[in-house]
Formats: C-alpha cells, sequence, structure tokens
C-alpha cells in the first residue's frame, strides 16, 4: 500500500502557554503528524507576575521543553514573540526574527486572522474541551486540582514555582 510522502515542512505553533496544557501538547503531535518540525512561539513574551501571564517566557520555555523532553519530541524550536500593538510590526517582528515556516497554527481567532492577512497559509487548532489556561489558572487561585490538565513534567515545575515564590 503507498502512503503518501510528507513534504520537507515547518509549522509556526503560536501560544501564551499560560501554562502549558496537555491540549498544546496533543497539539504539537499532531502539527507533526503534518510537518516535519514545529517552531513554538511563545505570545505574549515580555509578560509575566499577571493574573492572566503570571509566567515568565523563560518560564514558560522551561515548562515546554520539559514535557518535550518527556515525550522524546526533538524537532522544536522555541521563540518569544512580544506584544506590539500592531498587526503589521507583529507579523514583521515574527517574519524577521523567526525562522522560516511553511504554514502557522494557533486557536486565536486574531493571531489567525492577522497572519492570513499577510499572506501565511494557516490552520486552526482544535480546542479540546474542558482544557484551557484560563480555567487552569482559575483552577490555581482557588486551590483546586489542576495538575491532572498539564503534563507530569509541567506541574512539576509549576509547583517548584510556586514553592520559591511562598
Amino acid at each position: 500500500m503507498l502512503t503518501k510522502a510528507r513534504s520537507s515542512s515547518t509549522a509556526l505553533f503560536i501560544g501564551r502557554f499560560q501554562p502549558f496544557h496537555n491540549a498544546h501538547l496533543a497539539d504539537i503531535k499532531n502539527i507533526l503528524k503534518e510537518n516535519n518540525s514545529v517552531i513554538i512561539g511563545i505570545g505574549s513574551s515580555r509578560e509575566s507576575n499577571t493574573l492572566k501571564n503570571p509566567f515568565s517566557y523563560n518560564e514558560r520555555k522551561q515548562m515546554i521543553s520539559n514535557a518535550l523532553r518527556k515525550e522524546k519530541i526533538g524537532n522544536c524550536g522555541i521563540h518569544p514573540i512580544p506584544d506590539l500593538y500592531d498587526d503589521k510590526k507583529w507579523v514583521s517582528y515574527i517574519e524577521d526574527n523567526l525562522p522560516h515556516f511553511d504554514v502557522f497554527y494557533s486557536g486565536n481567532s486574531w493571531t489567525l486572522r492577522c497572519l492570513k492577512r499577510h499572506g501565511h497559509k494557516a490552520k486552526k487548532i482544535r480546542i479540546i474541551k474542558g482544557i484551557s489556561s484560563t480555567k487552569i489558572r482559575k483552577m490555581m487561585e482557588l486551590g483546586e486540582n489542576w495538575e491532572n490538565l498539564v503534563p507530569q513534567p509541567v506541574a512539576d515545575y509549576i509547583k517548584k514555582i510556586i514553592e520559591k515564590s511562598a
């Protein structure tokens, strides 16, 4: 039986990853079924220590790296993407500072519209019901059990962050 050969392609997956959760990991695995490598763009990279963006870029990068290492996923690079509050400047930043990509993936409608409008091929990721960074942050704030919604290495890393700040 013949199988369709996958062309050599690189995908850009953009998210804030506040925190990186099981659905993000599933997205990366699915993206790698269609592409040879993934550039993970951490959005709002200069934001941290707020309710919406509690983790720094370096903390989010470490969470993602820990989860990928545990899953033995090595064909990913991680890059910061700051908020520039100007669509054209934001897209130019991505084009000038990240490696070349053939297609990008996001669950964020603004991100999808913005990059499509500037000529990039886009695919919307399917949101997994019941898992969102917003929900996880709220559960953390309320002292509820959130650990099962993130990869174990991410839960372990977040617990260390919490211990340090206590």
